[in-house]
């Protein structure tokens, strides 16, 4: 079977049996937590099943691992004990009859695709293989820990802030939240990119772009940004909040016109 055509169909099964998982649970913000996961399947996956096995595809999935298992655990802890995510319990309510092909469709086989496209670069380092690592592989591991470094940090100062009873209804703004309103999300998407600077040392890896891209996108301006800034602008200091601080991109914050006087 082709190897694009047999990832495929394992994410595939594997969206298709969160699904399941979903129905038992009642709930589909299980399937942020199959996210993560589902990365390291189709990682290991690849790399067992390719023929051009090397150091840098063992690096990569390692990297991919590292950041799948995380995530994985970050959302699992913060959804424990809760009810349903706010945008599911929405799609829930919008879609009546429709919900559970719907749900199938846009949550888990729509999230697969994304998916598919985003691990393009692990993808092809894992078919390919390639000689010794050279000066990109390195820069794209730095690259790499510099997002790991802005996502796991930033998830972890906004969960302290969150768990504090003293900040009820108080919006984080402190930390790396004080430099960009979204670190976790800068740090995502910079991560993808290590990866693909990896990717362009293999044969046709520069291809590949296709995963930063279509991650960066997302999380600009479909399911990540747009909607959690829609939420966090019911909060009265979001206004000031955000004529601070940098969207995405982190930087040092603005000064207030009182200040610059």
């Amino acid at each position: 079977m082709n190897y694009y055509l047999f990832i495929g169909l394992i994410i595939f099964l594997y969206m298709s049996l969160w699904f399941i998982v979903s129905l038992f649970r009642k709930r589909n913000d299980v399937a942020d937590i199959a996210w993560g996961i589902g990365f390291m399947l189709v990682a290991w996956t690849a790399f067992f099943f390719s023929e051009n096995v090397s150091f840098r595809s063992g690096l990569v999935n390692i990297l991919v691992s590292i950041w799948g298992l995380r995530l994985a655990w970050h959302i699992y802890h913060r959804n424990k004990g809760k009810t349903e995510d706010y945008r599911y319990l929405a799609w829930r309510q919008a879609w009546g009859q429709w919900f559970y092909i719907r749900s199938y469709l846009q949550v888990y086989l729509l999230q697969g695709f994304f998916l598919f496209l985003i691990v393009m670069p692990v993808l092809v380092i894992n078919m390919s293989g390639g000689s010794s690592l050279r000066l990109l592989d390195y820069l794209g591991v730095a690259v790499w820990l510099l997002g790991f470094f802005f996502e796991a940090v930033g998830d972890a100062q906004l969960q302290k802030f969150i768990s504090n009873p003293n900040n009820r209804g108080r919006l984080m703004q402190s930390g790396l939240w004080k430099y960009t309103r979204h670190p976790n999300y800068f740090g995502e998407v910079t991560q993808w990119w290590g990866l693909w600077l990896i990717a362009v040392n293999v044969p046709g890896g520069w291809l590949s772009i296709i995963g930063p891209i279509t991650i960066t996108v997302l999380i600009l301006k479909v399911s990540g940004i747009p909607l959690l800034e829609k939420k966090m602008a019911e909060n009265p200091d979001f206004a000031g909040y955000k004529k601070r601080t940098s969207v995405f991109i982190p930087w040092r914050p603005r000064k207030a016109k009182s200040e610059l006087r």
